[in-house]
């Protein structure tokens, strides 16, 4: 049994790791990471997620260990500086921010899957997730704006739902799902969190902790959607 963690750099990526490796039950554990930083314990690898040949090797190593059972897509861009900030107004859309913002949020996601879902056991229980966000959602969006990113997690979250109905044709033990942490104190978030309500900034710890416990609980029949920190379906 083996745990995949692509983003292991990141803060959220770097705890999950670390959650992973002291829960136990995985005779390997991947951090894999752009930077192919080392992590204590895991098997640190490198790759670019646009890069399909870098993932390819990735998939190669991860097939010679054994079945993966639990991979994780812990990735994603939200701002960069006053390079990119994400938009008040669709007068601030802009084509490049939309491409780096789609490249890390739903392309980068879209190849890992490619490459990983087939190494998973058709007849065992078996988890793909990705991090996505509550701003994904399409019902529940109430305040607009944030277009780029807003839209590359819709993007992924419909990407989510194809990949858990094509995977219950070949594989009925599998579970594909997005994941909202909840608002981290990581780089990602660090220029959003004045607004957050006492009690709801997460450490990276803590964000971990909790989406390990809600994968831990989830069946095949939840599959294709996307659930929050604390277990809540969130709407489409």
């Amino acid at each position: 049994m083996i745990a995949a963690v692509f983003g292991s750099s990141g803060g959220i990526g770097r705890a999950l790791v670390s959650a992973l490796l002291a829960r136990g039950g995985f005779t390997h554990v991947f951090a894999i990471s752009r930077s192919g930083a080392a992590h204590a314990g895991a098997q640190a690898r490198q790759a670019d997620f646009l890069d399909e040949d870098a993932l390819a090797q990735i998939a190669a190593e991860l097939s010679a260990a054994g079945h993966v059972t639990l991979a994780i897509v812990a990735s994603g861009l939200l701002s960069d500086g006053d390079r990119l900030q994400p938009e008040k107004s669709y007068r601030q859309q802009s084509l490049e921010s939309f491409h780096r913002v789609f490249e890390a949020n739903t392309f980068a996601p879209a190849l890992i899957a490619k490459h990983i879902l087939p190494l998973m056991p058709k007849t065992e229980r078996s988890v793909f997730a990705a991090l996505s966000a509550r701003v994904g959602s399409i019902s529940d969006n109430r305040l607009g704006g944030w277009h780029a990113y807003r839209a590359s997690k819709a993007a992924l979250n419909m990407l989510i739902r194809n990949y858990a109905i094509e995977q219950a044709r070949r594989a009925p033990g599998a579970i594909c799902v997005g994941l909202h942490p909840g608002t981290v104190d990581t780089a990602l978030s660090q220029p959003f969190q004045s607004n957050v309500a006492d009690g709801k900034l997460f450490s990276p710890q803590q964000s971990a902790g909790h989406l390990l416990d809600v994968l831990r609980e989830l069946t095949p029949a939840d599959s294709g959607k996307c659930f929050d920190w604390a277990g809540k379906e969130i709407p489409a």
